[in-house]
């Protein structure tokens, strides 16, 4: 499916997503991704779907949410990689415009300094840029970039997009135990308090099963150390913790195996807002079992907790 939710988001509320991207292409293969490893590594934009069908199933899914009495909040790019990689990602945008709801990208920032990405981004009402180190070594240890890229080209190009673009503007660090250094913390804050129009900038944790196993959240006194330290640089009103597992329910309006496959494809979900889900759906644990012999989905635990996600190459 194209699209899928409105699932719960802690920045964006209930948030419709748009799967823009192929399963895992990406221009990162982030140690922390929720998704698994990246196995189609490029920074080539490519049409990977038309337009015309994005938009359809869109409209479709709005269609069915509201007949639900569903809110949306957002549409959200919120793909199984890098949602820029589009090259028509801006006519995607223009054409959802007339929906009537705002409409977020959520992107790695990594193809920033392309000025067609840049202008394909000023369509839209959010953008979420993610900044997880400003030095070459611990970007690349944390980001695990294609061979291509450069931090400071990207830098430059985020500072470009950020003087040009009108919306609202949202940053993410994720914040990573034996990774999240101090002096980094405070070089990091500070790029991003250079950053022109930026409404809210969020500290994060992995809160969901990692690609690499040995990754952890940061502790407590690393957590508080990066909210003074961003704090200092860009005001108290402007820095945010998510340190938690969102809540909310997740939205069934027909098949709950397609839907599950779908949002699970893209957002692991805990086992309590699975059982929740099935609550809705007047369905019962036979299906899961049977979605997991059948290898679609995959039971995963992280920090005591359990959760699923559609089986994947990454996740094999």
């Amino acid at each position: 499916m194209l699209a899928f939710g409105p699932v719960p988001s802690r920045r964006l509320g209930r948030s419709l997503g748009i799967n823009n991207i192929p399963a895992k292409t990406c221009s990162y293969s982030c140690v922390y991704c929720q998704l698994g490893r990246t196995v189609n590594m490029t920074i080539e934009r490519q049409i990977f779907y038309r337009p015309e069908d994005i938009v359809k199933e869109v409209k479709m899914r709005v269609s069915e949410v509201l007949q639900g009495n569903e809110r949306i909040d957002f549409l959200t790019f919120v793909p199984d990689g890098e949602p820029t990689l589009d090259i028509n990602l801006g006519r995607i945008i223009s054409a959802l415009k007339e929906i009537g709801v705002r409409i977020a990208v959520l992107t790695n920032a990594s193809l920033l300094w392309r000025e067609d990405v840049r202008k394909d981004l000023l369509e839209a009402d959010l953008a979420s840029l993610k900044i997880d180190a400003v030095s070459p070594g611990l970007w690349r240890k944390i980001n695990r970039p294609h061979k291509d890229l450069k931090l400071n080209t990207i830098l430059e190009g985020i500072v470009k997009f950020t003087d040009e673009f009108k919306g609202t503007i949202i940053t993410e660090t994720m914040l990573i135990k034996g990774l999240s250094q101090c002096n980094e913390l405070r070089r990091t804050a500070r790029f991003i308090g250079t950053l022109k129009g930026l409404n809210k900038a969020y500290l994060m944790v992995p809160t969901r099963p990692p690609a690499e196993s040995w990754v952890k959240p940061a502790d407590e006194e690393t957590i508080n150390f990066a909210f003074q330290v961003f704090t200092e640089e860009l005001g108290s009103d402007k820095v945010e913790c998510l340190t938690r597992y969102e809540e909310g329910t997740f939205t069934y309006t027909g098949s709950f195996e397609e839907e599950l496959l779908s949002i699970t494809a893209v957002h692991p979900i805990s086992r309590e807002a699975l059982v929740e889900l099935m609550e809705k759906a007047k369905a019962d644990w036979s299906v899961i079992d049977r979605l997991l012999r059948e290898n679609k989905l995959v039971e995963l635990e992280y920090r005591g907790r359990k959760y699923y996600m559609r089986r994947s190459l990454s996740r094999n």
